[in-house]
This record gives structure tokens, C-alpha cells and sequence, in this order.
């Protein structure tokens, strides 16, 4: 599917990274989140799903529709929606996922903000997301963040795959 500049785009890279102490987070981060997300039957090509966002005891919900154009560029829409919409869109649910419960730390870095994505079944690892404005547009990390390698291309290491199935951390440390 070409690009257009019309089309909403989600430009993103993605990066296993060892888990950073909750310390390191909260005295770096501008914002934290608590999500669940689920993943929706969709149609071929197309990944949908509903999240729940809290923060400071308060819930936004939202719908997000996703198409690959190329591995790092998304065509993203994205729409917040009520909690009553979020139930009634849950009916739809992928029977074969699970929900995906994660911690997402906002790390301001360089003009850029990195998602730090925290999950509770790896203990020692996390996932670590940037948006681009282009796909080539070059970064730096955030300092002290051990980034063990690029992930962007690994679908097994999407949201929408780990709640299908979640690799044991174990044999991620071990991957080259």
C-alpha cells in the first residue's frame, strides 16, 4: 500500500530493552499509564482494537484500526469513545487473545517521547516504542535505557501477537 500524506500514520520503532528500575522511571517520566488492551475480530490485513487508560484513578477508553504499509508506517485511526462503546466493541473480542495488561512509562528525550511498555509476565525485560516523524529520522536513546536490540520487524513481539501467545523471557534473552 503506497503512503500518502493524507492518511493518518503511525511511524514507529520498537526495541527490547532490560526493564529499567521503578525509581529510574518515575524520577525521568512525564506520565504513567496503566492499560488493557483487547484485541477485536477484524478483516484480513487489519488489526482493531479497544484500550482502557488510567491515570490518577481516572479512565479514558479508545477504538484504534491499524493497516501495515511497510514494517516501521501504519495507516493508525484512532478514536477516543465512551465506556458504554468500549463494552459494547468488547463483544467483539478475539476469542483466541488474551487482554494485554501493561505499564506504559512516557520518557521525554531529544524532542522525541519514548513509550517505555511494561508488562507483568517478563520481569526483567521491557518494550521500549518511539513515533517518528519520518521513517528515516534519526535518534539517539535515552540515557541509562540498555537496549538489547531492535524489534520493529519481530511480529512476534507486537501487543497484538503477545496476546496470542507470550514468549517466555527467558528465550528472548537468549535470541541474538
Amino acid at each position: 500500500m503506497p503512503v500518502n500524506d493524507t492518511l493518518p500514520l503511525e511511524i514507529e520503532r520498537r526495541f527490547l530493552i532490560c526493564r529499567p528500575s521503578e525509581e529510574m522511571l518515575q524520577s525521568r517520566c512525564n506520565a504513567v499509564y496503566d492499560m488493557q488492551q483487547a484485541y477485536l475480530q477484524a478483516g484480513p490485513g487489519i488489526t482493531e482494537r479497544v484500550r482502557c487508560r488510567r491515570q490518577n484513578g481516572r479512565a479514558e477508553y479508545f477504538h484504534t484500526e491499524k493497516t501495515d504499509c511497510t514494517a516501521r508506517t501504519r495507516i493508525e485511526r484512532e478514536r477516543k469513545i465512551t465506556e458504554a462503546e468500549y463494552e459494547r466493541l468488547l463483544l467483539r473480542r478475539d476469542r483466541q487473545a488474551q487482554v494485554i495488561c501493561k505499564r506504559r512509562w512516557c520518557l521525554p528525550w531529544e524532542g522525541l517521547v519514548f513509550e517505555i511498555d511494561v508488562y507483568p509476565f517478563w520481569p526483567g525485560l521491557a518494550v521500549m516504542e518511539v513515533e517518528l516523524p519520518q521513517e528515516d529520522t534519526e535518534f539517539s536513546f535515552p540515557g541509562g535505557i540498555r537496549v538489547l536490540r531492535e524489534v520493529t520487524e519481530n511480529r512476534l513481539l507486537s501487543n497484538a501477537a503477545l496476546a496470542r501467545h507470550i514468549p517466555p523471557q527467558e528465550g528472548l534473552l537468549r535470541m541474538p
